[in-house]
């Protein structure tokens, strides 16, 4: 990806500068690397909020603190209990995701750290990940349209890299959702899914995500094939990996693991506390 754009700073964490020689890991390591998910408590202003921010900043510096003991290779800070999403949040929940992030980053200085701000805030979180010193967001809707439950969202690939470049902010690297989960893709199903990582490819996503249809539902280890032959740049798996069906996609860069690390690996009990000990499982499936 070299000769696009100024080169990238020497991240906090094992990222690899923008317009590096990538290793063959997307976290610089020989196998797919693991990030975990901070799933921060309803933000103040949401539906189901009932925690205040000194509070919920608390809750996920611990849960971040618990993924790094159990040495998972980065974190990605998210919005989830923010139901019912809407298309554009206010800026409560920009300001409030800033101060949490910067939080997390401090617990974790030397881990690679992202953000998701739901639902589609890929701008707000450019502008979180630029303030609290990230790394990388994770995007929806970056190429190609979808009706989502949150309506319908449209592809924002030349207005998000125009405000990047506009705040500063190359130095954070964009992971793209392809083929949304929760979403109904009918106005492209001529559009594969492979198809869809390329054109996030042609229009300078630093990285695409594959997931399955619903939080917790493993991708289809077909669809990986496709999509790691499709493109150059990482991909990642986004949902539904487990102890069980892990070793089906180790030829991912990076898991993002999220559900399986909640108590009894319920994808459904969100309320659920993060699970040290199902962190430190993980581990000897790499050995």
């Amino acid at each position: 990806m070299a000769g696009r754009g100024p080169p990238r700073r020497t991240a906090p964490g094992p990222l690899p500068a923008r317009g590096a020689m990538r290793p063959p890991g997307l976290l610089g390591r020989l196998r797919a690397a693991v990030i975990g998910v901070v799933h921060v408590a309803a933000l103040p202003g949401t539906p189901r909020s009932s925690l205040p921010l000194t509070q919920i900043i608390d809750q996920a510096c611990q849960e971040a603190e618990a993924y790094k003991d159990a040495g998972v290779d980065g974190l990605i800070v998210e919005n989830m209990h923010d139901l019912p999403y809407t298309v554009c949040p206010g800026p409560e929940v920009t300001a409030a995701m800033t101060v949490i992030s910067a939080a997390v980053r401090q617990t974790c200085p030397h881990l690679a750290l992202g953000v998701q701000i739901l639902c589609a805030a890929n701008q707000q979180a450019i502008a979180v990940a630029l303030a609290a010193g990230l790394d990388f967001i994770r995007a929806e809707g970056f190429v190609f349209s979808h009706v989502a439950d949150e309506g319908i969202i449209n592809a924002c690939a030349g207005n998000l890299l125009r405000y990047r470049k506009q705040v500063g902010a190359e130095n954070i690297q964009i992971f793209a959702d392809i083929k949304k989960k929760h979403s109904a893709h009918a106005l492209t199903a001529d559009v594969s899914v492979s198809e869809t990582a390329a054109a996030a490819e042609l229009f300078l996503a630093d990285g695409v995500v594959l997931t399955g249809t619903a939080t917790g539902l493993p991708a289809h280890p077909q669809e990986l094939k496709e999509v790691k032959h499709a493109v150059k740049i990482p991909v990642l798996i986004g949902s539904g990996v487990t102890l069980e069906n892990v070793r089906n996609y180790l030829d991912a860069n990076a898991l993002i693991i999220g559900s399986t690390f909640l108590w009894h690996s319920k994808p459904l009990s969100m309320r659920n506390q993060l699970s040290k000990g199902l962190c430190n499982t993980f581990s000897p499936v790499y050995s």
